[in-house]
């Protein structure tokens, strides 16, 4: 044999001996792998004759979790017992009591629950001193869903003269169903760690379902109110109370304390600017104006002056251009009240919203069109705005001209908009008011055009008035060989846009004379019954609309007309029984309509629902 072939063969030797040598590690950890493998499978019988032996050798938490595990899924329970009682043997005093609660775990899982309870108490009762103690024992008991016996495990380690268990007590009477405590509970943590506001926060909307469930509303203001008189100088209590009603929209009561916080802490109405918001947000105009004037009521020295003020004013242009008919008076008087505010503010990028909004009263309610345009025009000529605040007003401006007739110098204006903010909510509203002033001119396909690239580019941000013309453009139109009828519809909305409405009326019903049947009729109807209720004339628009639900229901105005019937007759009649009745035929007829959230708690409301 060649010396390289002796070297081979003993390098092979070598190997082999060592292998021989140190066999017991690997197969350690090659059966400790197996058996998880075959635990984790729920291979048990497999499993546990891995197991067996490892425990004998190997007695560590993970081994016996996974021996208990599968002596329990074989329902071996003397070899169960067997083992959960050595352990426990071998255990310390002061460690005894986790080991006891396996034992009963066992006994529970054979329906043995006497013994189970005794095996607990006894776990109880051997419960060291200690935070740490009191915390495994309690959870292991929640493990189990033993809820009291974790409950009676804080309260025998307070006995001990361990405290501080406030946050897991929440935790755990939210888990029990008393509510009361829970709260109580959170009460007395935020006296000592009132960095818990934002976890008691999430844990109260979670576990009460304040929006839901007045009893848990009145539960958590009551002992709000308590801690606040039981502890006046700790603010986080009247903190919470402001996020309470918040949350459950009481915005009127959230005014008074939020009030009450911002003299106390000199926020400068930081809060009451935030609170205004969302309450406006969320339809309280009332507590928005309220808290709008207070911040305004401080002075040009606060921070919040300007905007304050500008919202003051915002809240009831909302309010006005939203009354239908329109009250004239009230807009003359708010036109003032913006002259006044710019008169002692001066123009300036930070009044420019009121100038803006003060050119569409003047224009489209007072006839005062050309004093709008002209300061509209000046403002955008010798201030320097800020490109956003800039093209708000260039979108008003745009809607003057067009409201004047000057419509190709809107779709100019609409045009840079456009360029300026091409991927941008001000960018796509800017392009359907482009392809508006294209379908007021007569151009439809050129607005179709406008309104699919809209609606490609913008998924949801489209607006439903973008919807509702491509809608019309495409139902009336493209499959119309005619242009003339639509043509003149076109004509009658701008006339209707510029508030010229017997023209528009006697447009409408040149139409309808000159072809009638025509697929626009439904469209006809709804336009005059707006224009009439625009006009004051409620009874007139009403059986328009009732005409538009019982003859052409199927058509895309059906549930528009169903909701201003069910609306008028809820609100201007006073009629509830029959709103009630229009409420639910819409929700029955159109569930997919834009309309049916609204609907649905209207109806909820009058049939005397409690509403999330």
């Amino acid at each position: 044999m060649t010396t390289r072939s002796t070297t081979l063969w003993g390098l092979l030797g070598l190997v082999l001996f060592m292998g021989l040598m140190a066999p017991a590690p690997c197969q350690a950890q090659s059966d400790l792998e197996l058996a998880e493998y075959y635990f984790n499978e729920g291979s048990y019988p497999q499993a546990r004759l891995y197991l067996e032996p490892l425990w004998k050798k190997n007695k560590t938490n993970a081994v016996y979790q996974m021996y208990y595990g599968t002596l329990l899924a074989l329902d071996d329970f003397d070899a169960a017992e067997k083992l959960v009682k050595g352990r426990l043997k071998r255990r310390h005093k002061n460690s005894k009591s986790t080991a006891l609660v396996d034992l009963g775990s066992l006994y529970l899982h054979f329906g043995m629950r006497d013994d189970a309870m005794e095996a607990f108490e006894e776990a109880l009762e051997l419960l060291p001193k200690g935070r740490p103690a009191a915390v495994a024992l309690a959870n292991a008991f929640i493990k189990l869903d033993e809820l009291d016996m974790a409950l009676a495990t804080y309260l025998r380690a307070e006995t001990l003269g361990t405290v501080g268990f406030d946050y897991e007590l929440a935790n755990l009477q939210g888990m029990r169903g008393d509510f009361e405590g829970m709260v109580g509970a959170y009460m007395s943590l935020l006296a000592t760690k009132p960095n818990y506001l934002r976890t008691v926060q999430n844990s109260l909307n979670r576990n009460l379902r304040l929006t839901l469930v007045e009893d848990n509303r009145e539960l958590v203001r009551t002992a709000l109110l308590r801690a606040i008189q039981a502890n006046p100088d700790n603010i986080i209590y009247p903190e919470l109370l402001v996020w309470h009603f918040n949350q459950i929209q009481d915005f009127a009561s959230a005014f008074i304390h939020a009030k009450s916080l911002d003299l106390r802490l000199n926020e400068g109405g930081t809060r009451m600017m935030e609170l205004g918001h969302t309450a406006q947000a969320n339809g309280d105009r009332a507590t928005a104006l309220k808290c709008y004037e207070y911040v305004a009521g401080q002075g040009p020295n606060n921070p919040y002056f300007f905007t304050a003020r500008n919202e003051v004013l915002q809240v009831q242009f909302d309010n006005l251009t939203e009354e239908v008919p329109a009250d004239l008076d009230a807009m003359a008087v708010l036109a003032e009240s913006y002259a006044s505010s710019l008169r002692d503010l001066g123009i300036r990028s930070e009044t420019a919203m009121m100038v803006k909004d003060r050119a569409h009263l003047l224009s489209f309610y007072l006839n005062r069109a050309n004093e709008g345009i002209e300061d509209l025009e000046t403002l955008l000529a010798e201030q320097d705005l800020n490109n956003r605040v800039a093209a708000a007003c260039k979108l008003t401006l745009g809607d003057i001209y067009v409201f004047e007739g000057m419509i190709w110098d809107a779709s100019l204006l609409f045009s840079q908009i456009v360029l300026d903010f091409k991927d941008d909510p001000l960018g796509h509203e800017a392009k359907f008011r482009n392809a508006r002033v294209s379908y007021y001119g007569g151009d439809f396909n050129w607005a179709q055009s406008q309104l699919n690239a809209l609606k490609a580019s913008t998924s949801k941000l489209i607006s439903n008035d973008a919807i509702d013309l491509s809608l019309l453009i495409t139902d009336n139109f493209n499959l119309d060989t005619l242009t003339t009828p639509m043509e003149m519809f076109a004509r009658a909305d701008l006339l209707n846009m510029q508030r010229r409405f017997d023209e528009a009326h006697a447009t409408l019903d040149s139409l309808q004379t000159g072809h009638p049947g025509h697929a626009l009729e439904d469209e006809i109807l709804m336009m005059s019954a707006d224009m009439f209720l625009e006009q004051g004339r409620v009874d007139t628009a009403m059986a328009l609309y009732r005409e538009v639900v019982d003859l052409h229901f199927d058509d895309i105005t059906g549930d528009d007309a169903l909701f201003k019937l069910a609306d008028l007759t809820h609100h201007a009649l006073d009629d509830k029984v029959t709103a009630q009745d229009l409420y639910e035929q819409l929700l029955f007829d159109f569930p997919g309509s834009l309309y049916a959230v609204a609907a649905r708690k209207r109806f909820r409301a009058l049939r005397g629902d409690e509403l999330e």
